[in-house]
């Protein structure tokens, strides 16, 4: 009988599309190679095997990749299809090299976690789940499930949280509701993502008035308001300039009010370091997220946003957790979610009634780097 894997990673997300969490995955990988047998079970659009071998990369490193199907901008019923078929191949993987330690992450969530939770109960086998959102919460406020549905996908979750050897997320707040939600008395760690820091070296920036926005404009960004906000703001003499990048399923909304005003501007779709560099020019960041969704996850872009060194205005109610980071940390300011509160805030700023944040982030720049989220991480995985 062959010999069991050591630790396998279980992520639909991976390198090199993938260039911050799929990197650092592929760095706790390697990382692990000089003591254990590593699998990595994931989907790629690519031939990962080739692209791993073509950059010198993943020496030792099993690789168990089927085809992926879906993106952030695809249609959510297709990509529980595509989140099934990934299911369905976790499992045949799991079972192929019967790994003894396995981390999972919610990427996708609660059917792929089960599977890992179904295959540990059968081969004997621990897990590490890593909630970087909590579902099918986060799920069902962009599309409200079945009442009967929602409970037991809710009930599969709890499960699977209450039979980790340990748990990781990313907020007290969220810890608060996975202990609230499950009763799990695994330990649970808090654990920032991960961001990649400009190049251009932070003495030879010049910030420009502005605000940026970059990363995934989906359905929990409040895109519309913000939208909307804007063109009413410039409607009352605004003048100050927004930049977006990134895509989602409201990139067309933002290409059409760039091409109605000429202070807007979008660049589609840019990778993590040209993001960095833009968002190293601009003196302030937006970041609106739904209310509800806080209790459940929180923007992976605040850690760019940090390294940058960019004044953060959020967009949310003042009582949500990502309001109170941004407040009590003078990282920047927070509007209420309303057309009101947000075109006196862009005025506010426009005019300098608000200052930029003033904060030193040369510490940030080692506590959110990739290395530091690897050995963090592989410290979580290994201590359990």
């Amino acid at each position: 009988m062959a010999k069991r894997c050591d630790f396998a990673i279980v992520n639909r997300s991976f390198w090199p599309k993938s260039k911050i969490i799929g990197e650092a995955l592929l760095q706790l990988a390697e990382s692990n190679t000089d003591t254990k047998q590593v699998c990595i079970i994931t989907q790629s659009e690519s031939d990962l095997k080739q692209d791993l071998i073509t950059h010198h990369r993943g020496n030792n490193v099993l690789v168990y990749a089927c085809k992926a199907r879906s993106n952030s901008a695809t249609h959510l019923i297709w990509r529980i299809v595509d989140a099934l078929i990934f299911m369905f191949w976790t499992f045949i993987s799991l079972v192929r090299k019967r790994p003894k330690k396995v981390y999972v992450s919610t990427d996708p969530p609660v059917v792929v976690p089960f599977i890992v939770f179904l295959y540990a109960k059968l081969f004997r086998a621990k897990y590490v789940y890593h909630l970087q959102d909590i579902h099918p919460e986060a799920a069902n406020i962009i599309l409200p499930l079945n009442r009967f549905v929602y409970n037991v996908l809710r009930s599969i979750d709890a499960v699977v949280m209450r039979h980790a050897e340990s748990l990781v997320t990313l907020t007290e707040t969220m810890r608060e509701v996975i202990v609230e939600r499950s009763g799990t008395k695994a330990p649970i760690y808090l654990l920032d993502n991960p961001a990649v820091a400009s190049k251009i070296r932070d003495e030879n920036i010049v910030k420009q008035p502005g605000m940026v926005f970059t990363g995934n404009a989906g359905r929990l960004q409040r895109i519309p308001l913000l939208l909307e906000s804007i063109r009413a703001y410039y409607q009352q003499g605004g003048s100050m300039p927004f930049v977006f990048a990134g895509g989602g399923v409201c990139s067309n909304e933002i290409q059409l009010l760039a091409d109605e005003f000429a202070k807007v501007s979008y660049l589609g779709v840019i990778s993590p370091e040209e993001a960095q560099a833009l968002n190293s020019r601009y003196e302030w960041a937006l970041l609106p997220i739904d209310d509800e969704v806080t209790k459940y996850a929180f923007p992976s872009k605040t850690s760019a946003y940090l390294l940058s060194g960019a004044s953060i205005l959020s967009v949310c109610s003042s009582d949500t957790s990502v309001a109170k980071w941004v407040c009590v940390n003078g990282y920047g300011i927070s509007a209420t979610p309303n057309q009101v509160d947000l075109i006196k805030s862009f005025f506010a700023i426009e005019k300098r009634d608000v200052e930029p944040a003033k904060f030193d982030n040369t510490q940030l720049k080692d506590k959110l780097s990739i290395s530091n989220f690897v050995c963090s991480l592989s410290r979580i995985i290994f201590k359990s």
